[in-house]
Formats: C-alpha cells, sequence, structure tokens
C-alpha cells in the first residue's frame, strides 16, 4: 500500500511534507502552490456565529466533493482537517494582547489536485439545495501559494499558542534573516470537541522572505 494511501483512500496529511511540524522547534519549509475551500469572516471564532456557519459550510462541500470523487472519477479520499489564515490590523492581538474579538480569519479545507472549479460548483448547488447555511454562497475555491514558511506543531490548548507565536515572530524568524509576510496560518491536527484541551495538535505556520 502506497504512504500516502489507507484503505484505498488517498491521504494527503502523509503524502504533502506540509503537514508535519517538529515539536518543540521552529523548522522552514518552501510549499508549493496549493487549492482550498475557502471562507472568511471575522471575530471571536468561540463567539461569533459566522464562524460556526463558516466551518459548517466547508465540511459540507468538502464530504459532498469526497463522495461526488469517489462514485463520478473512482478516486476515493481522506478529507483534510480544518486550517484557518488569521491576521489582525496589530499582530499583537495574536500575542501579547490576544484579543480575539479583532481577529479576521480565512477557514478552509484543502482538496486534491483533481478537484476542478465544476466539482466544487456542482457539491456547492447539492448542499444549498439542501438548506444549508447562508456561509455556502460565500464559499470559493481558490489557490494559496505561500512558499516559504516557518511552522512548529503545538500540542496544548489554543490559548497557550501566544508565547510561542512570540518567540516565532520576535526570535526565530529575524535571528534567521527572515521577516514575516502574508496571513498566520494554522492547521488543526484534532478535533476540539473530542479532545482535551491539553491534547490538541496544531501546526503554526508563519509565511517569511528573505529580510535583505
Amino acid at each position: 500500500m502506497d504512504s500516502g494511501t489507507r484503505r484505498g483512500k488517498t491521504d494527503l496529511k502523509r503524502e504533502l511534507a506540509s503537514y508535519s511540524a517538529p515539536r518543540g522547534s521552529f523548522g522552514v519549509i518552501d510549499l508549493p502552490p496549493l487549492r482550498y475551500l475557502m471562507v472568511d469572516g471575522c471575530g471571536d471564532p468561540n463567539s461569533a456565529a459566522a464562524y460556526t456557519d463558516a466551518v459548517s459550510a466547508l465540511y459540507a462541500v468538502a464530504y459532498k466533493l469526497k463522495f461526488q470523487s469517489k462514485l463520478e472519477l473512482g478516486r476515493d479520499y481522506v478529507v483534510m482537517p480544518l486550517e484557518g489564515l488569521w491576521w489582525s490590523d496589530d499582530m499583537d492581538s495574536f500575542t501579547t494582547a490576544r484579543d480575539k474579538s479583532r481577529w479576521s480569519w480565512t477557514m478552509m479545507i484543502l482538496v486534491p489536485d483533481w478537484t476542478e472549479d465544476a466539482h466544487v460548483e456542482a457539491a456547492r448547488s447539492v448542499v444549498a439545495s439542501k438548506g444549508a447555511s447562508e456561509a455556502v454562497g460565500r464559499l470559493r475555491f481558490e489557490e494559496l501559494a505561500e512558499g516559504r514558511c516557518v511552522q512548529t506543531l503545538h500540542v496544548g490548548s489554543y490559548d497557550e499558542e501566544a508565547p510561542v507565536l512570540d518567540e516565532m515572530h520576535r526570535r526565530f524568524i529575524p535571528e534567521e534573516g527572515l521577516r514575516m509576510r502574508g496571513r498566520h496560518h494554522e492547521i488543526y491536527l484534532a478535533d476540539p470537541r473530542r479532545t482535551a484541551p491539553e491534547r490538541l495538535r496544531t501546526i503554526l505556520r508563519q509565511p517569511v522572505e528573505d529580510a535583505d
């Protein structure tokens, strides 16, 4: 069985090196362009209804795409984990201030490279016809080209990310002769509904470029 295949299903987490990161240290990785289902929003993810609606829409379309791929193309795969791009006018709201009400976000799910625009539109239409969240109408299919990034694996609650991000932003990235660009990126490898906060596993990623 191929290392990226599980029980006849393609598992992109096993195929793509970007879905593995060192714990307790920072690594630099170069990423190819990848395509995602995306929904934008803003506000505290713990209390904003828009966040819940966005996530619900993403999973509904992602699973419909998976079933379409299996039935119509004969290609089955594991639905990828939820991811998020996060930003704010003041990036201290992610570290020292930790003010979630000031956050903006794009929640997203990676899809296989054989997925085409027509597949996404067909899946979206079916999901929308069943009375899904209005966020389905705002969902888009877009390429993300992050290039060089710094990333680490954080194990613990989301609220304990702040000191890790502070060290990444203020120490590691400058010491490597790099500077931040783009948006903070998180990959949620564990389901918070079923995992104790201290056991959550999250890849923390920051796109970078040469400082010179």
